[in-house]
């Protein structure tokens, strides 16, 4: 009985998205071809959007637009292309490209071939990008121009200049990057485009995998897989709650390589939606693409809502956002304050999604949640429970603070090292604590260890800590976060100077961080202090540095 009203609901949360609608019955059979031979993943999911709708527009960024049609043959041709080069079920592919069409394309070929898809960082500093991809075991990385002498390590003196025998192919970018023609000796997915075979290729023995990198203990990023499917139960746990719509035109503005942008291209492929994509963020563009393209959906982390509302009152006023039905966020916490000011200023179409990698989403607060409690992080989606443990494994009453445990369809098997999340009862830890109302809405409260969101971004102090001390001239650095109104957190890394050595200023540390870490692990203030504050035992007392 309970897995029938489970049918039932999904189904409801399916018609109420139109994708249900009635269409052609040549399209339909087209469709059921498609999925039939690629199976209900990614492949299956492109092919069957461009049988649907083959004319209906799927990204659209600077260089031009791609319809479904044109998406599903390109990539046809380029994952022959890549066969022909030994790509295939199981090969880990990198893929390190900026929010554009060749993403998209790149995405739905590597799919059709079954290959596992490294989605990269696009933050990586040189050293940490290479050590990832030698460690998953990549030896294909499709990158944007700009970013292949990161994978190469030709732009870092002193370096291996060898890729340990991956190849790397360009991707077809936008404006910004190196001219490709610079690159000649190298293939971009233009030239595999060219000169693929046309016809469809043959299904994978087994679908392929997505890799989301996250940050383990040690502040090293680990790899989460994930099967490249969308299933029924994933699909109306997000259409229940959000009120994603068939065909809509998404203004998809947070990174596609992160867990939530890359959710959302997986939702925009299942409901043959427009991707309105930008290499770069900007506020006031964002904005404006809304307008020009009448866009009903925006997808974005908090820091780019705060950036948007920054904004001087006449740029706002200047573009009609009127069409926007749903503003959705994740990624990072969202200010309740940030929350307010933007449904005051655009109306309550906000959407707050809380959840991690490993677990994919936990709660969406609506806009009703949200008016009710700016900080809710909302109420568990259809096929989703979420239960608040103390550190026995038991459950707290309503009201107390505990872990966050989450149970779905989504959890994720482990990481590729071997680790994994804490499971009680086929429920995954968050790794944060917080508390459910009387209402069922979740309050997030904190990290259960020391890890800092920035932007959006996890970061394991440590890490930096340890690189930091690496410097001549530190003795000690401890990095903690602090309240930050754009980031939600920043980094301020406290530094015991080391006696009798020349010693480094605060830019030297940053410039220091910068050149081996992602931006994001960069301190924002650095402050130096003759001694770290410890107890008994010779443990640093964190909350004391702010």
């Amino acid at each position: 009985m309970a897995r029938l009203t489970a049918i039932a609901s999904s189904a409801r949360a399916l018609a109420t998205s139109g994708l249900l609608r009635p269409v052609s019955p040549s399209r339909l059979v087209a469709a059921a071809a498609a999925l039939r031979h690629w199976g209900v993943n990614y492949a299956g999911g492109f092919a069957a959007s461009a049988a649907r709708y083959p004319d209906r527009p799927c990204v659209i960024d600077p260089t031009g637009t791609l319809t479904w049609r044109q998406v599903d043959v390109r990539s046809d041709a380029i994952a022959n292309a890549l066969a022909d080069r030994g790509v295939g079920n199981g090969t880990v592919v990198g893929l390190l490209c900026r929010n554009h069409a060749g993403f998209v394309v790149a995405t739905a070929a590597l799919s059709k071939l079954g290959a596992t898809v490294l989605l990269a960082n696009t933050g990586f500093a040189g050293p940490q990008l290479r050590e990832v991809l030698h460690r998953e075991g990549a030896t294909l990385v499709v990158c944007d121009a700009e970013f292949v002498p990161l994978v190469t390590g030709n732009s870092d003196a002193g370096s291996d200049a060898s890729t340990n025998g991956t190849t790397v192919v360009v991707a077809d970018a936008g404006p910004g990057t190196s001219d490709l023609t610079t690159l000649a000796d190298l293939t971009t997915l233009a030239d595999l485009a060219t000169t693929g075979a046309p016809q469809r290729p043959p299904a994978p023995e087994r679908p392929g995998r997505m890799v989301i990198l996250t940050s383990g203990t040690t502040g090293t990023p680990k790899g989460a897989p994930r099967p490249q499917s969308t299933g029924l139960d994933t699909a109306s746990a997000m259409l229940d709650r959000i009120p994603y719509r068939d065909g809509d035109v998404t203004v998809l503005a947070a990174p596609l390589f992160h867990a939530w942008g890359f959710a959302n291209l997986g939702l925009a492929v299942f409901l043959g939606s427009t991707m309105v994509l930008r290499p770069r963020f900007d506020p006031a563009t964002a904005l404006a693409d809304v307008a020009a393209h009448r866009a009903s959906v925006l997808v974005a982390v908090p820091v780019m809502l705060q950036r948007m509302c920054d904004l001087p009152d006449h740029v706002i006023a200047a573009h009609d956002t009127s069409t926007l039905r749903a503003v959705v966020l994740s990624g990072s916490a969202l200010p309740g304050a940030l929350a307010t000011r933007w449904m005051d200023t655009f109306g309550d179409n906000l959407f707050n999604l809380y959840g991690s990698t490993e677990v994919g989403w936990a709660t969406i607060a609506t806009p009703a949640d949200l008016r009710a409690d700016p900080s809710t992080a909302g109420r568990p989606p259809l096929h989703t429970t979420v239960r608040i443990l103390d550190d026995d494994g038991l459950p707290v009453p309503t009201g107390t603070t505990g872990r966050i445990f989450v149970g779905s369809s989504l959890l994720f098997d482990g990481y590729t090292n071997g680790d994994n999340k804490e499971v009680i009862d086929g429920h995954m830890s968050t790794g944060d604590t917080g508390r459910l109302d009387a209402a069922g809405r979740l309050q997030v409260e904190g990290r259960s260890d020391d890890m800092i969101v920035s932007g959006g971004e996890n970061v394991f102090p440590r890490e930096v800590e340890e690189l930091i001390e690496r410097i001549t001239g530190v003795s000690e650095a401890v990095v903690v976060g602090v309240p930050d109104d754009e980031f939600g957190a920043r980094l301020k890394a406290f530094v015991v100077h080391a006696p009798g050595v020349t010693n480094p200023t605060a830019d030297d540390i940053c410039q220091h961080v910068a050149a081996n870490l992602a931006r994001f692990k960069v301190p924002r203030e650095v402050v130096f202090i003759d001694e770290l504050p410890r107890n008994a035992t010779g443990k640093v007392l964190r909350a004391q540095l702010t």
